[in-house]
């Protein structure tokens, strides 16, 4: 049992609210106001600290800041007690529970939790703690369920869970149009649809119109596929795009079919009609099929590794967002001036050819790989071989771009392979 009487000196306390709505900022303050009124009943105690935390979950303590400063500042051994509300407000998981009140208490500091009358000093303490913790964290998982299931049945309802996006305002669960946004959305749409501009050239277009996207500081290629994408420009509401497998961490993941989305269709008033939408996901899905048929793509097998001499072949990844993009590598034997080259650099490049030789402003993929003979790496340099020329294009990848260095005159065959040339590029000879 847990005694007012002894050595201790330096006080600190523990508080935490797990929302920000105001009934909950009122409990907030009542409780480090009846810390301080505690410490100051006790005149063998100075209080050091009041460590707090707002509007954070108590089921996890990797984002909960005042408890982790509480922690640190124990471990450099500044208070000798800690005090707190109840066992639920410290943490709501049992393994952190007992966790951190071992840590604290091999560091000679007690845990007092009022409420429930345990001071982890005591012989029993730790039996009890896990007893409460466990009732806690059951408490916690059937929170979770019920919000779980009343944000479900609101999602039927139709009540928007989500933040402004481009083109829609969403205040207390309902789109309305914003028409700045709409215009961008119809703008974007067009490009694709009606002027065959691919993604690229449409984030490029927005960026040189100095328009700028909600979230992020420019214009990319996942940015405009999204909104071609998304499915609310039509009208229509889906939901439950993410979900959050575990109650304890929080962490959220993208529901690829774990879970039933929440389809509510003709739910707001659309921003482009239904056939234009759908034209777009026809264009979408026929430009995929097209680059992947046969496994062919505008740069195969012109793409060449200067230290092998085999093609590269396409890879691809899929970026946190969700837009997968492409890249090119050697799949040979591992070497150090063998360079991964993406689709992108390659575009950028032979755009700049495109303008210097011809003063043709292009960065259709198709269009540029059909001037391309091929185009060689080795390490930082890259060589074009255009059709029809006589010379070849360097450039150096500096600073993490492709930068134009030279250009010169091809050499005969036979030299080249004299000098150790693969795909008529140099390289020392070992």
């Amino acid at each position: 049992m847990f005694s007012c009487n002894g050595t201790f000196k330096r006080v600190a306390a523990y508080c935490r609210v797990s929302t920000d709505r105001t009934d909950q900022k009122n409990s907030f303050e009542s409780q480090k106001e009846y810390f301080k009124k505690y410490v100051q009943n006790h005149s063998e105690w100075i209080l050091y600290e009041i460590y707090t935390d707002e509007g954070i979950t108590g089921t996890n303590t990797k984002k909960r800041k005042g408890f982790l400063k509480m922690i640190e500042d124990a471990e450099n051994h500044c208070f000798d007690l800690l005090i707190t509300k109840e066992i639920s407000r410290f943490a709501r998981n049992i393994l952190d529970s007992v966790y951190y009140t071992r840590m604290l208490k091999q560091l000679g500091i007690g845990v007092f939790f009022l409420n429930d009358n345990i001071f982890t000093l005591d012989s029993d303490a730790e039996l009890r703690l896990a007893i409460l913790a466990s009732i806690a964290q059951e408490e916690s998982r059937k929170t979770s369920e019920r919000v779980k299931w009343g944000q479900m049945q609101r999602m039927k309802k139709g009540v928007v869970f989500g933040r402004n996006m481009l083109g829609y305002d969403v205040k207390n669960g309902k789109m309305t149009v914003n028409p700045k946004g709409a215009e961008i959305v119809k703008k974007i749409f067009y490009q694709f649809t009606e002027e065959n501009l691919s993604v690229t050239q449409i984030a490029r277009n927005l960026d040189e119109c100095g328009i700028l996207p909600m979230y992020a500081k420019k214009w990319n290629p996942s940015v405009v596929l999204r909104i071609l994408k998304n499915e609310k420009y039509k009208g229509d509401l889906k939901q439950k795009k993410t979900y959050t497998p575990d109650y304890l961490s929080h962490d959220k993941k993208i529901n690829r079919g774990e879970e039933s989305f929440v389809w509510i269709y003709d739910h707001h008033e659309p921003i482009v009609t239904e056939e234009i939408f759908e034209k777009a996901a026809k264009i979408l899905s026929r430009g995929k099929n097209s680059l992947q048929a046969d496994g062919k793509y505008p740069f195969s097998g012109k793409i060449i590794c200067g230290v092998c001499g085999k093609k590269y072949t396409a890879r691809f990844q899929t970026s946190k967002s969700g837009f997968q993009y492409r890249f090119w590598r050697c799949n040979s034997a591992p070497h150090a001036n063998k360079r991964t080259l993406h689709s992108e650099d390659m575009i950028r490049v032979l755009s700049e050819l495109a303008v210097r030789k011809w003063g043709i402003q292009t960065s259709d993929e198709k269009m540029l790989a059909s001037f391309l003979s091929k185009a060689v790496v080795l390490g930082d340099s890259l060589q074009i071989y255009l059709f029809g020329e006589s010379n070849v294009f360097s450039f150096r990848y500096i600073l993490g771009t492709w930068v134009f260095d030279s250009v010169h005159e091809k050499e005969n065959t036979s030299a080249q392979k004299e000098r150790g040339y693969f795909g008529e590029i140099c390289y020392e000879k070992q």
